[in-house]
């Protein structure tokens, strides 16, 4: 909680420095810390049915949103407003494995692992290859999470990997990549986008400090006024968060994600439970470094109660669990 209010404080300072708007940012900070207590309560009375049914309630509003869905603006391709389609999926089948790992018949536990390997293909449905490659991944983690592993150190390995999908787009937009390599993945990204991230990176290289402001960057980049329309964002969440509020903003998103993976090594449910959900939340860190994923309240809201779900302790007696 001192975390999330270091952020909400933070984006209400350089608000006030550069007349920004931080209402997105106090809205997400809102949403995760909402997300993660009713993850806690429900997690510690249902640890089965609750992320059972927050995973059909992300299928759900993956597939009924119009906003999420891969036909939306010109942005969706690759990954604009698909981000937040492939962001959910990714929630959904964390959220489906973490209850399957936790149910005690076999026969439902059969169901949930179902329940999960049906967002590979809901993701081709949809539209968003992301999607489908997202969840892919999140489910063979949680496959290989049930065998002999140190939690900690796959937590390590899990804070690596976001780490360098991090860096990998920084180095991307600082034109600091292999030609070739650069050239790969900016033809996957788009140059628009790239451009974007140019952009922002200029920003943060000029403001170090308290950034331009909270939600600023569209009135600022260049490359945003080249195409309409436009959702004035650079769809790379750290380097939005360094564009716009320096950083201080991008040490504190960080030390976020860490307290998170903190937590999972801490909680009392079982280590298959624990690197499920950093899996998940790992891939979702990695879908907002590369598009605007974070800027749907529910995908922030998911990712709370994911947290949530994967660090309550169960209140149900002993010989006697819940479903």
């Amino acid at each position: 909680m001192i975390l999330l209010g270091a952020c909400a404080g933070w984006a209400l300072l350089t608000a006030a420095a550069h007349d920004g708007r931080p209402e997105g940012v106090l809205l997400a900070v809102l949403a995760v810390a909402a997300g993660h207590a009713v993850g806690r309560v429900s997690g510690a009375l249902l640890p089965v049915a609750a992320p059972c049914t927050g995973a059909l309630a992300a299928l759900a509003l993956a597939a009924a949103r119009p906003d999420l869905s891969a036909g939306g603006l010109w942005y969706a391709t690759p990954l604009g407003q698909t981000g937040g389609t492939a962001a959910l999926l990714a929630l959904a089948t964390g959220a489906a494995c973490c209850a399957a790992w936790a149910a005690p018949a076999p026969a439902l536990r059969i169901g949930l692992w179902a329940l999960a390997a049906g967002t590979v293909p809901t993701g081709a449905v949809l539209g968003s290859a992301a999607g489908c490659a997202a969840s892919a991944a999140v489910l063979l983690c949680a496959l290989a999470a049930g065998s002999p592993v140190r939690r900690g150190v796959s937590l390590l390995g899990l804070a690596a990997a976001a780490a360098l999908v991090a860096g990998t787009a920084w180095a991307l937009a600082a034109d600091a990549l292999p030609g070739g390599l650069a050239g790969v993945l900016e033809a996957r990204l788009t140059p628009h986008r790239v451009e974007l991230w140019q952009d922002a990176l200029r920003m943060a290289d000029r403001n170090r400090g308290l950034g331009v402001g909270p939600d600023r960057f569209g009135e600022l980049s260049p490359a945003v006024s080249q195409t309409a329309p436009a959702d004035g964002k650079p769809h790379s969440a750290p380097l939005q968060v360094a564009a716009e509020q320096g950083l201080v903003g991008v040490a504190l998103i960080a030390a976020a994600f860490c307290w998170v993976l903190h937590a999972l090594w801490r909680t009392p449910r079982s280590t298959p439970v624990a690197l499920t959900a950093g899996a998940a939340l790992t891939t979702l860190a990695a879908l907002a470094t590369v598009s605007n994923a974070l800027s749907f309240t529910s995908v922030t809201a998911g990712a709370g109660l994911l947290a949530g779900w994967a660090t309550a302790r169960p209140w149900a007696r002993e010989g006697e669990p819940r479903l």
